[in-house]
């Protein structure tokens, strides 16, 4: 059985499939939260700027994480670092470098935004961009398949013997599942300032540490255990953000109930 392809050819030009469905993903994503964004009634002039360095930071955390966790499949290739068209983005790694960033542009373009308010309409985009990059980046990546299984839902990836566990349509499926719980807060009045960005911390954060224990399993691995570890820490403190929001007086304004 022929794996997934990472890859088509159209003349003498090469595209791959794993950076193609990353830009769809990041598109979805830049429009379905500007637009989140305008229907909150804040001001969307500079969210494009805001989204472009979100994304270059993203990525050059997550392809440099990457790059130290497997440096040894790169010190004898330093050059292959630079193809991140193949595949490789370390998720915590992205995050870690765009936070910051995120957070230092929010308070230059958005002064008089709440920081918990502003990562409360961004968040379910990020989320619903995450969902739709993981089925259509890392599902055609080299090497993008987890455990070994014999079961019926198996699939054959380019660079791994044997039938896969599809990691990657299992997570795009557990995001779309949390870009639905989200929605379903803000819809039922529940949005406070910073609860559902704290929702989506703690449970992205507990679904990512399972996945990467029990999918992909490399336990000896280094990059693997960061990933856990790095996965419990966020959840932790999305459970703090919970804590703090249900416990002060963070009722949001109902423009943000109609920003899906």
């Amino acid at each position: 059985m022929s794996p997934v392809p990472t890859s088509f050819h159209l003349g003498p030009l090469v595209f791959h499939l794993y950076g193609f469905g990353l830009a769809i993903a990041a598109y979805v994503a830049y429009s379905y939260a500007r637009r989140r964004l305008a229907r909150a009634n804040l001001d969307v002039e500079p969210f494009a700027r805001f989204a472009g360095w979100l994304i270059v930071s993203g990525l050059i955390g997550a392809r440099a994480a990457h790059v130290a966790t497997n440096w040894g499949d790169y010190r004898t290739h330093v050059l292959d670092a630079l193809q991140i068209w193949q595949g490789g983005l370390a998720s915590f790694g992205g995050i870690a470098v765009a936070l910051p960033v995120g957070l230092v542009l929010a308070r230059r373009y958005w002064p008089e935004t709440p920081l918990a308010r502003f990562t409360d309409i961004l968040v379910p985009a990020l989320v619903a961009g995450w969902a739709i990059g993981r089925i259509l980046g890392p599902q055609f990546m080299y090497q993008g398949g987890g455990h070994l299984t014999h079961q019926w839902f198996g699939l054959h990836y380019a660079g791994q013997v044997g039938k896969r566990v599809p990691v990657p349509l299992i997570q795009g499926a557990e995001d779309g599942l949390l870009w639905l719980i989200l929605l379903g807060v803000e819809r039922r009045g529940f949005a406070q300032r910073g609860l559902v960005t704290g929702l989506a911390m703690t449970i992205w954060g507990v679904v990512r540490a399972l996945d990467e224990h029990l999918l992909l399993g490399q336990h000896s691995h280094s990059g693997s255990i960061g990933v856990q570890l790095a996965a419990v820490c966020l959840a932790l403190a999305g459970v703090v953000l919970i804590v703090r929001s249900l416990v002060g007086d963070n009722v949001v304004p109902p423009t943000l109930e109609s920003t899906r």
